[in-house]
């Protein structure tokens, strides 16, 4: 990897974490998981930030930790919260993938409590069109949209190969 930060995107469930992890196997990039690090700065989960202050409070928090790596971080593999993308500048971050898959296997890969663990996943229906609104911002912010219907290993390529 060159000085330019490998940014992952996408929806809640495409593989951001497993792929961040990955990457770090295949080149020992440090990962900054910015769900992660706000949960640690904050001592709360995301699920009880949301509760307690909001997702505004939330979202301001996403756009201090985007700020921070903007300015201070270089060589990292950045995993992103799913809605960062909407409210944050994630292109000033480095080079944007955006993990694709389609909301029905996203929906298939999580199993109930892992959906319980993100706010914004209260239901099928609710989530699918969270999905829907969210899909034309991960297809504007990202400089390569990688198919994440694929192996781990191949994912991984793709991405090595446009860093």
């Amino acid at each position: 990897m060159n000085s330019t930060n490998c940014v992952l995107v996408g929806f809640m469930g495409s593989g951001k974490s497993t792929i961040a992890k990955a990457l770090h196997q295949a080149n020992h990039a440090l990962i900054l998981e910015s769900d992660s690090i706000i949960e640690t700065n904050e001592g709360l989960s995301i699920k009880e930030i949301f509760s307690l202050y909001g997702e505004t409070y939330f979202r301001d928090l996403e756009c201090k930790f985007c700020q921070f790596v903007t300015h201070n971080v270089q060589n990292a593999i950045i995993s992103t919260g799913g809605g960062m993308p909407l409210f944050c500048d994630v292109q000033s971050m480095g080079k944007v993938f955006f993990l694709h898959l389609e909301f029905e296997t996203i929906f298939a890969r999580l199993n109930a409590n892992e959906r319980d663990k993100r706010p914004l996943f209260k239901n099928y229906n609710s989530a699918l069109d969270l999905y829907n609104q969210r899909l034309k911002h991960y297809l504007s912010c990202a400089h390569y949209i990688i198919n994440a219907d694929q192996s781990i290993h191949i994912i991984v390529q793709n991405i090595l190969e446009r860093l």
